[in-house]
């Protein structure tokens, strides 16, 4: 009978099938709890998974890690979703574009940053929304270049206020002091208002 393979040297065994399941399962259903409730428990996470705490808590040690990894999945969903935003263009109808396709997911799982506020610290969350401000970062720059976007702040911190703005109306329409409908028009209007140079005022 032939030996059963080595894993490869500098890499993992492959993860068992039902220990497969087991993590997509758990995300499934923290996702879905967390986008809910921020404040769902691991006991109620790992109920609506079907797993027991102990399987739970072998994935995922602490409420944190979990959080986490929801967070780190729906920015992924986030990318994939504004990879069929067109932002070419006119930049400022650009914004308005990027702003309409973010806040549907931004709505969506508002609960979830509310969540990954409470569990991790702002710098992990900055982290894990790089991948989407790259395109926030792109779309300013070229605005700069063609005389649409003030060039008299830094990008960076152009691209900081942007992600700040929609977070900031995440947080308003929970606390029931802005509608989900109003929020689009609201952040974009911000955006451009902030991206206007100065002397575009008068």
């Amino acid at each position: 009978m032939a030996a059963a393979a080595e894993p490869t040297e500098g890499r993992p065994a492959p993860r068992r099938a039902d220990a497969r399941r087991n993590v997509a399962a758990i995300l499934n259903a923290a996702t879905e709890c967390l986008a809910k409730n921020p404040d769902t428990n691991m006991a109620e996470i790992a109920a609506a998974a079907g797993v027991g705490r102990m399987t739970l808590y072998g994935h995922f040690p602490t409420r944190a890690e979990l959080v986490d990894a929801v967070m780190t999945r729906t920015v992924a969903h986030a990318q994939q979703a504004l990879d069929a935003v067109d932002i070419s263009g006119d930049p400022r109808q650009a914004v308005a574009r990027l702003v309409a396709g973010s806040w549907q997911i931004v709505d969506q799982f508002r609960n979830v940053l509310a969540a990954a506020e409470r569990e991790l610290p702002p710098d992990r969350i900055r982290a894990a929304h790089d991948p989407v401000l790259d395109r926030v970062f792109a779309l300013i720059e070229r605005g700069q270049q063609s005389g649409a976007f003030r060039a008299d702040l830094p990008l960076p911190w152009l691209t900081t206020l942007a992600l700040t703005v929609m977070h900031a109306a995440a947080t308003e329409v929970s606390a029931g002091r802005m509608t989900a409908d109003q929020a689009p028009s609201i952040v974009t209007s911000t955006l451009l208002a902030a991206l206007t140079a100065p002397a575009d005022y008068a």
